[in-house]
């Protein structure tokens, strides 16, 4: 990971930082709707239940193609995850999240919405 602070004379211009991570989240930070939507955030991979595992099988071109992108411009979209009493279930990004498996990453950037058990219980039908 790279931090990058650039300072210009305070007459004219503000300062910022700009940092990035292995997979193109910033580090540290979560982006939250006004609303109270999804927050986005970079979750560790084993800390994501996959129910759905077992019962679908990834393509491993796609994979493989993934884990060259992934390589190359990070990650571009997150993975919805579902969030039920501080437990994480991931039901899409399947490919996506096998990338960052092969490819040794700790962490997945996600779109985390949070759910009831019933929420689950539907998504698990």
């Amino acid at each position: 990971m790279a931090n990058f602070v650039l300072r210009l004379p305070a007459t004219s211009f503000r300062s910022f930082s700009i940092s990035a991570s292995s997979n193109g989240a910033v580090p540290g930070t979560s982006t939250r709707a006004q609303n109270g939507g999804p927050v986005i955030l970079e979750l560790p991979l084993d800390k994501i239940r996959r129910p759905l595992m077992r019962t679908r099988a990834n393509d491993p071109n796609k994979v493989k193609e993934l884990m060259d992108s992934i390589k190359e411009i990070g990650l571009q979209v997150p993975i919805d995850v579902l969030e039920v009493d501080g437990v994480y279930y991931g039901f899409s990004g399947c490919h996506r999240y096998e990338a960052h498996q092969r490819l040794g990453l700790p962490t997945i950037r996600c779109k985390i919405r949070r759910g009831t058990k019933e929420t689950l219980r539907h998504h698990l039908r």
